[in-house]
């Protein structure tokens, strides 16, 4: 009987032991759909599924931690290092000291939500690594032709009716007995024959050239539309627009310097530390692929000398020979900050939608009539401003206006701008 009883208890160990598997197996399935929003939530900003981050990859930590302890980690992971965990302490001292943030708020499916989609497979998913604009070609050539070659085919049409009918009109004159006068001199006698003529096409010829050549010589240094292509491809659709990142946030000395500058790569960083690859949209309608954006991260990654694998700056930099794209003489003297902090004007106001721009291009001509014209349509923002108070108040008197325009009040004084 005392045998008998020790089978039971064994059998009972093996049924527990069957019942506790299956419970945590159960326990550990859960919605990978409601997982990535939950991961993307509270986990995206310091981890990667795939790449080292602030903390470690996370696909498959299933396979490396038991779902209990990741439960007791994700909750608490202080009050783990603190209690002496090896697996925690392990970790904590791998990502030297890096505090995780608790937790407590996430419930038992929350947590085997995420889980389900850490566990989920990687995609392996085909690009095109060159990245850029997919243009189809096909029949482009062949239409072009066509269209040159029914252009072609119709004036010689237009020649060989204009031949025939001349032989035909000819062969009636000469059936009539008209005899055709043959022409005396030519054309061009008879033009120089006539000073009156010959006087007003001079005329005529030096103001047009005039007209023309002032046109011409007005356009130099004049670089509306200038879109020049960037060591390092940067979207201001995508930072300014779809992430609505303010302006000033990268060109932040244009609150209170003349140049609103370009902004160093640390600057980047502060994002693209823990963004090593393009996560927006799937289509892109301006034809360039996912692949080309994370490539353009990884050149930003070699210019900096920031290795992802190991996270720190343990490589020799390399600067990047930015193109400039709005630049001014230098008898030309703008203020940034008298425009931005002073006027609140706003950026697009001279740079255009930048938010919509693949690729910046300068939007205005710069020129000095275009500055001037904005000088005289656009009111002094005198509110909360004490400086301009008492200026304002004598200069409406004089003008006898409520709101003073920037010429009113000396912006087109030739120093203001030139000196």
């Amino acid at each position: 009987m005392k045998k008998l009883g020790n089978h039971n208890s064994v059998f009972r160990i093996f049924l527990l032991s069957l019942l506790f598997v299956f419970s945590t197996s159960v326990f550990a399935q859960g919605d990978a759909a409601a997982g990535k929003t939950l991961f993307n939530t509270h986990c995206a900003a310091c981890h990667h599924l795939d790449k080292k981050m602030t903390g470690p990859p996370l696909r498959g930590v299933t396979d490396k931690h038991d779902t209990q302890w990741l439960h007791k980690w994700i909750r608490n992971s202080a009050e783990m290092v603190k209690s002496g965990d090896a697996a925690a302490v392990k970790i904590f001292d791998e990502y030297k000291g890096s505090p995780m943030t608790a937790f407590p708020q996430l419930s038992d499916a929350d947590i085997d939500n995420i889980l389900a989609y850490t566990s989920e497979v990687k995609e392996e998913v085909v690009v095109n690594v060159g990245g850029g604009a997919t243009v189809d070609n096909t029949g482009g050539d062949s239409t072009n032709t066509l269209v040159l070659g029914a252009l072609i085919l119709i004036l010689l049409v237009l020649v060989a009716m204009l031949y025939m009918v001349n032989k035909g009109l000819k062969d009636i004159a000469k059936a009539k007995g008209v005899e055709l006068a043959e022409p005396k001199g030519n054309l061009w006698q008879a033009f120089v024959k006539n000073q009156f003529l010959v006087l007003v096409s001079v005329i005529f010829l030096m103001l047009t050239a005039a007209y023309f050549g002032y046109g011409y010589f007005m356009q130099i240094g004049i670089d509306k539309g200038y879109q020049p292509i960037q060591p390092i491809h940067y979207s201001h659709k995508i930072h300014a627009g779809d992430n609505q990142i303010d302006c000033k946030y990268c060109h932040s000395s244009a609150r209170t310097s003349k140049t609103a500058g370009i902004p160093s790569l640390n600057v980047c960083m502060n994002c693209h530390e823990n963004i090593s690859d393009y996560n927006g949209e799937e289509d892109l309608a301006n034809g360039y692929t996912k692949a080309f954006y994370t490539a353009e991260i990884q050149k930003l990654y070699e210019a900096v000398g920031w290795d992802p694998n190991t996270r720190e700056y343990s490589k020799e930099p390399k600067p990047v020979k930015w193109v400039r794209i709005h630049n001014l003489p230098d008898f030309v003297y703008f203020n940034h900050s008298q425009h931005v902090s002073v006027a609140g004007l706003e950026c697009q106001t001279c740079h255009g939608a930048v938010e919509t721009m693949e690729i910046l291009e300068q939007h205005a001509t710069l020129s000095m009539g275009w500055c001037v014209d904005c000088h005289r349509t656009t009111n002094i923002k005198v509110e909360g401003n004490e400086y301009y108070e008492k200026i304002h108040s004598e200069l409406a008197k004089k003008y006898g206006v409520d709101k003073l325009t920037v010429a009113q009040m000396g912006g087109l004084e030739c120093g203001k701008c030139h000196y």
